[in-house]
């Protein structure tokens, strides 16, 4: 028979579930309401981010001309001129050559048209022009019924370039703050804490500092693999515009998701209307293997050494992140998730019991003598 549970212990037991599950929940409470305000104040935030990313980009580069004598106010001026120079460059790098072979590429455009309605006439699907000519007239019909939205969709898609070049400009200008005044922060931030707050925050302040520079040059890194390997694919087949597309791919990187559904898409659509279905089906390949890599071995195998996360942890912090946020969480969902490990290691240190250091005895004349 077994034994009668102890009424003391169980209602320790419930008291005990009762004080954490409250504790949790004011945690939770607490998160949420950091979070609310984190969504106000969006409009701040998200420039600041960026410039964060930009900086950590630009710094060594920065921290090499200051370490040579150069003022603050110089280099933080002259890296942010190259960087505005290289980003000149990459648009350049995609927009000319595009425009270069706009004419061979709207010709290109009909004859896969052409190639699509042959094909799609033939077995097994013997899709006739009628069926076609149907099929096309519908979905004009549609379009002219939904002009409404059409308006609308182009109206928020304007204002959300606006917003881009807002948040872009802001951006730049933070970023020149960052690297001219960055290395003062933390001394002129200690100053400002009371007790041991002056010595925590600005600790955890540096670690995670390091910790985003180590995301962004490992997202980075992943992103030059896939433009290099995606890039010698569609050099082997001939595709036109491999540079614009491989310089488009390093930058689609950085957009988690979307960003390589978006450069694959205009790979297969240039694939296709270049060089025909089969080319086009065979980029697709190229472009699902690649991005299977990526998103399987290398982005978790170098952002887990990175940022010390587990790779599953990556994984999970990116599902998590889009699921919640769409494209902006799956691309802050990483570094979210590495700063907060910084500041749960920092605090397990913090917290750790030391073990008590051993009693020291002295001996005399074989007999212990109390220190």
């Amino acid at each position: 028979m077994s034994s009668p549970l102890s009424s003391t212990k169980t209602a320790a037991a419930l008291r005990t579930s009762a004080r954490v599950s409250a504790e949790v929940l004011l945690v939770l409470v607490a998160a949420a309401a950091a979070l609310w305000v984190l969504g106000r104040m969006w409009s701040v935030v998200w420039p600041l981010v960026v410039a964060l990313f930009l900086t950590t980009l630009t710094w060594p580069l920065a921290r090499f001309l200051r370490g040579r004598g150069w003022w603050p106010a110089l280099a933080a001026s002259v890296v942010t001129v190259l960087s505005l120079l290289v980003g000149a460059g990459i648009v350049a790098l995609i927009a000319v050559p595009v425009a270069d072979q706009s004419g061979e590429l709207a010709q290109g455009v009909v004859e896969g048209i052409d190639k699509v309605r042959a094909w799609a006439a033939g077995p097994p699907l013997n899709i006739g022009d009628a069926q076609i000519t149907g099929a096309v007239d519908t979905a004009t019909a549609r379009l002219q019924d939904s002009v409404g939205s059409v308006v609308t969709t182009a109206v928020t898609g304007v204002s959300t370039v606006v917003n881009g070049l807002v948040t872009a400009v802001l951006a730049v200008f933070l970023m020149f703050f960052f690297l001219k005044d960055g290395p003062r922060f933390l001394p002129w931030l200690t100053r400002q804490l009371p007790g041991r707050l002056a010595t925590d925050i600005p600790e955890v302040a540096s670690r995670s500092w390091d910790t985003l520079g180590a995301f962004v040059r490992s997202q980075a890194f992943v992103g030059l693999l896939d433009a290099v390997f995606i890039g010698l694919g569609l050099w082997i087949l001939g595709v036109p515009l491999v540079l614009p597309l491989a310089v488009l791919t390093f930058v689609s990187a950085f957009v988690p998701i979307v960003g390589a559904l978006f450069a694959g898409f205009v790979a297969v659509a240039i694939a296709l209307v270049s060089n025909g279905p089969m080319d086009a089906l065979i980029v697709l390949g190229i472009i699902v293997v690649v991005q299977q890599l990526e998103g399987n071995v290398f982005q978790p195998m170098i952002q887990s050494r990175g940022l010390g996360l587990h790779a599953a942890a990556v994984l999970l912090a990116v599902t998590l992140g889009g699921s919640l946020a769409g494209v902006v969480g799956s691309l802050l969902a990483v570094p979210t998730a590495a700063l907060v490990a910084v500041a749960w290691n920092y605090l397990r240190e913090q917290l750790v019991e030391e073990p008590p250091e051993p009693e020291t005895e002295g001996r005399q004349g074989g007999s212990p003598v109390p220190s």
